[in-house]
């Protein structure tokens, strides 16, 4: 992977930086879930040990060039220790679910430490029913859910018999911590090669006009409309309140048929279905709340992946955001469904992401302050009211050392302002929702947990009940299934 001593911060992973606050930590991670027996935690910590190499930014920390004078870089910690980032710990008797909860929510109320590679990981034995967890926890300046997916190939292997991964021919070695001028340097050097990037892409696009203005107008008018979109705030909800350091954590688990079997059954998409079973988690825990959702409608922002192909695998983010309706005003099911799609499909069609590409593009050759107050700008906490991601994840059994992966369970981060985050993850048949909220803000966290579970088992009756009553799936249904 193309990760260097002295990389210069995209402005986007700076961004992410600039967001943080003392209660707005900006880590991300998940739970991971695995049979037992766990291994001796020194043969984990040595295979960890084996395959770092593969990912060097996980060796290296955060450097300021002198007065602030450009990004931040990744540079060498000359000081890294594994012990101090993969931690072990184990659950007391009789080590429940509730228990394991309880400890993601502890880990993430910390924000990781600056002066130090942006990441830990947690090995908990001690489960109720056999197996162990790994926690992981990792700034979102170093890594985006997309790039995530890919850097599982790190440590976990397709087959039962651990992979034999080529070691490099010299151990590793930092380089010299870096001098002021070095970093200044190195900092110029990124900017240089921003402004080349860019004289490239302008000679490229002299060589095709007509491409060009196709583009420039597509640009244009996605800018004007992400600008449209932040003139409109979102509606004052019980979940946009001021939060605190502590975190609760809630793990849903569904069948990724189940959600399949809806979306073929009335169209959409996954994803459709996800917003759609969130909105009526959402409209029952208002209710319970004494919220009236008459005409209310919730806002959710939704990042979406620029990353391409050739880009997969790589750290950093390569991400934009979007923000997608959810209608908690309608009570039926179906009709929530078919809104949410025309909704989704219209942010599709429409130039948004474009735009917001265009604006972090932009935000690169701005100074750090002005690249701070622009990220605040761009991820306004006003215009949204929750974050729901979804990841798609593999669809085949993974393996650590040897164990099968149970479960995978995301964890996205919490902006000033919002008291819940969900976040949602297919793998091997499962598509498995984390939920993260302010512990003071959210102690009814349960109410969605079940209200998601009630929200997905009645789209799955009535899709049963419509394929009864067609005596089996039609021609498109049939289509729909096969194309996944």
């Amino acid at each position: 992977m193309t990760q260097h001593h002295l990389d210069r911060l995209t402005a986007v992973d700076a961004s992410f930086l600039a967001q943080e606050g003392p209660n707005a930590h900006m880590h991300i991670g998940g739970v991971v879930i695995c049979e037992g027996p766990p291994p001796r935690f020194e043969h984990f910590l040595d295979h960890v040990r084996s395959r770092l190499h593969l990912v060097p930014r996980y060796r290296q920390r955060l450097a300021r060039p002198p007065l602030d004078a450009g990004r931040p870089l990744w540079v060498d910690d000359p000081t890294f220790n594994l012990e101090y980032h993969v931690r072990q710990t184990a659950l007391p008797p009789p080590g429940s679910e509730e228990q394991l909860r309880r400890l993601v929510g502890r880990i993430f109320s910390q924000r990781l430490d600056r002066d130090r590679p942006l990441w830990e990981l947690w090995f908990v034995e001690g489960l109720e029913h056999g197996g162990f967890a790994l926690i992981s926890k990792n700034h979102h300046a170093l890594i985006d859910g997309i790039s995530g997916v890919d850097l599982a190939t790190v440590m976990l292997d397709l087959d039962p018999v651990p992979a034999q991964v080529p070691h490099p021919d010299e151990p590793w070695e930092p380089h010299p911590e870096p001098s002021g001028a070095e970093l200044l340097a190195a900092g110029a050097i990124g900017a240089a090669r921003t402004v080349a990037d860019v004289g490239q892409r302008l000679l490229n696009a002299l060589t095709r006009p007509r491409e060009t203005l196709r583009k420039t107008s597509e640009a244009l008018e996605g800018v004007a409309e992400v600008a449209w979109a932040g003139l409109n705030p979102a509606p004052s909800t019980p979940l946009n309140v001021e939060i605190g350091p502590h975190r609760r954590y809630w793990m849903v688990r569904f069948s990724l048929d189940d959600f399949k079997l809806i979306k073929n059954t009335f169209g959409g998409t996954v994803n459709d279905v996800v917003l759609t079973v969130a909105t009526g988690a959402l409209r029952s825990w208002l209710h319970s709340r004494g919220v009236r959702t008459e005409g209310l409608e919730l806002r959710a922002l939704v990042p979406v992946s620029t990353r391409t192909m050739d880009e997969r695998g790589q750290l950093g983010n390569r991400i934009v955001v979007m923000r997608g309706p959810l209608p908690v005003y309608i009570s039926d099911p179906l009709a929530r469904l078919r809104t949410v799609k025309q909704a989704m499909d219209g942010l599709k069609e429409s130039k948004q992401a474009i735009g917001a590409d265009l604006i972090a593009s932009m935000e690169g050759f701005a100074p750090p302050t002005l690249l701070a107050q622009a990220s605040r700008l761009h991820f306004s906490t006003r215009l949204f009211n929750v974050i729901v991601t979804n990841v798609p994840g593999p669809q085949m059994p993974l393996y650590l050392l040897g164990r099968e992966l149970q479960g995978v369970f995301p964890i996205a981060f919490l902006p000033r302002n919002h008291a819940l985050s969900l976040a949602i993850m297919s793998y091997n048949g499962q598509i498995n929702f984390g939920l993260l909220a302010d512990y003071d803000a959210m102690p009814d966290l349960e109410v969605i947990a079940r209200s998601l579970q009630d929200a997905v088992s009645e789209l799955v009756e009535l899709a049963r009940e419509r394929s009864a009553a067609s005596g089996g799936s039609s021609g498109s249904e049939r289509s729909a299934a096969s194309a996944g």
